[in-house]
């Protein structure tokens, strides 16, 4: 793949974690963590390969999982999974990616024919551990990646009980680029004697990665989708990511900005799985040129050229931000990551400036049509809030085929898998039985006709019998006067003109 030196991270996890030790693993985004715990875990599985080169003893082999890496996103499953692949794709060794969102059965068919190695978010595997489909008890490699956005997302006790149906004896990696309190604890739970290597490189100070371009920008909230369209038409901008607080926001941006000519799709959790994983390959491929998101897709993802990260909305603290601006200048590739901080947002911005020591403290008041946003971003003179027909060479999320994943619930949604439909009217079988009667009544007791007849066609002729005499019964008897109320305003005057 061209990948010929190594980053801090590998260089350092590398000699460790093969020689089977417990490594904790933390280092920017983007350094390269998942190669520094893929190697090692790849070495560990033993396939039919190594029986035939004479590397491993043929009573080794074994179809259920040897390893098994755990993460919090269903993307970043997709993302460690295709990297596992291509790293060991000369051994043949076979790795499962297994998350909620899609079908069960081809998960299980492929665990019946044997994996070596799983990739999988917690709520699926613990679902598929439960019912016995997913064999644990061969595992000799865990790893825990990104383990801190874990913490974030409440998963910790689903790990926990995956933790507790491992093996005793087994290797335990785990990865992150910020340490909590709760992940180092889980990491003396759960580990034996680790080694903690953190990883920065010599040039490199700081919180952020270097080569990390930062841009902060006083805006309001009406006017920010007019400059999102002009920021995209900077000179040099490659694969863009705006990303969004909330789902709505998200994609009320991404069409708005469809509207306006630009190649956009949008990753979000109101989306199907499918709807999520077509508008990533859309992206990886180039279709489209514009990712808008939220934090869902800021973990992880790793595509080549992204030149732009764009912070629509300003995030939460000071991790997200880390994660959002490590979309771009990955693997050494410089990048540019502006924030658009709205007046109702300066708190939040002025504490992430604070924790990351940015110097950003007081973003400049920003309009579309502001001359510094043009000399700062590289922005053409006399540019729009509309790509130009001329510019629009992208072919757009449409041209991206939407896999049907055989999706677990989302009727409605886009994205989500067929719903059954109704039989036709037509096809519905006849009732069987005849309808309920009615009975009406008077003061809790039946009417004479109903009481004579009783109800139904065949009782027609006994009710037209019985009119006559219960007629004549009812006028013989001396009819009860029904009480009056009347009501006033004093509850006490009402009371005593009824007594």
């Amino acid at each position: 793949m061209g990948i010929t030196t190594p980053f801090p991270i590998q260089e350092m996890t590398l000699p460790v974690a093969l020689a089977g030790t417990d490594v904790i693993g933390q280092a920017k985004t983007g350094t390269g963590k998942t190669l520094g715990f893929g190697l090692p875990l790849l070495e560990k599985v033993v396939v039919p390969a190594d029986v035939e080169s004479g590397r491993a003893d043929p009573g080794t082999l074994t179809e259920a999982p040897q390893a098994l890496v755990v993460v919090p996103t269903r993307e970043l499953c997709v993302q460690v999974t295709n990297d596992l692949l291509t790293a060991g794709k000369v051994r043949n060794v076979r790795v499962l990616s297994i998350y909620g969102g899609r079908a069960y059965e081809p998960q299980l068919e492929a665990l019946k024919k044997g994996v070596d190695v799983v990739v999988g978010t917690p709520g699926r595997l613990l679902d598929l551990a439960g019912q016995r489909k997913l064999d644990l008890s061969k595992i000799k490699v865990l790893v825990l990646d990104e383990a801190d956005e874990m913490l974030d997302l409440g998963f910790l006790p689903d790990v926990e009980k995956i933790i507790q149906q491992l093996p005793a004896r087994r290797q335990t990696m785990l990865f992150s680029a910020t340490m909590p309190g709760q992940v180092i604890g889980l990491a003396r739970r759960y580990m034996s004697q680790p080694t903690h290597i953190r990883a920065t490189t010599p040039d490199d100070s700081g919180a952020t990665v270097a080569a990390v371009e930062q841009h902060a920008f006083r805006a309001h909230s009406l006017d920010k989708p007019e400059m999102l369209a002009r920021i995209l038409q900077a000179e040099g901008r490659g694969l863009t990511m705006i990303f969004c607080r909330t789902k709505r926001t998200c994609a009320d941006v991404a069409e708005q900005l469809a509207r306006r000519g630009f190649a956009a799709g949008s990753v979000h959790g109101d989306l199907g799985q499918g709807a999520r994983e077509q508008a990533l390959r859309a992206f990886r491929n180039g279709k489209v040129d514009v990712l808008v998101c939220t934090d869902v897709a800021a973990r992880g993802i790793d595509v080549t050229g992204i030149t732009h990260v764009i912070n629509y909305q300003t995030p939460e603290d000071e991790k997200t931000y880390l994660h959002r601006i490590g979309r771009t200048a990955r693997a050494g590739a410089s990048g540019t990551a502006v924030t658009l901080v709205d007046w109702d947002e300066i708190t939040r911005w002025h504490l992430i400036n604070k924790a990351l020591e940015l110097d950003l403290e007081n973003p400049e008041e920003t309009y579309s049509t502001s001359p510094h946003l043009y000399e700062a971003l590289s922005i053409p003179q006399g540019t729009k809030g509309v790509l130009p027909r001329a510019e629009r060479t992208r072919a757009g999320l449409g041209a991206e085929e939407l896999e049907d994943l055989g999706e677990t619930g989302g009727g409605g949604r886009r994205g989500a898998g067929p719903r059954r439909s109704a039989p036709a009217a037509e096809e519905r079988p006849k009732r069987s039985r005849t309808q309920r009667q009615r009975r009406r009544t008077r003061g809790g007791r039946p009417l004479a006709a109903e009481a004579a007849g009783g109800g139904g066609e065949g009782a027609a002729e006994t009710r037209e019998s019985a009119a006559e005499p219960a007629a004549a019964a009812a006028d013989a008897a001396p009819r009860k006067p029904r009480r009056r109320r009347r009501r006033t305003r004093g509850g006490g005057a009402g009371r005593a003109a009824a007594e």
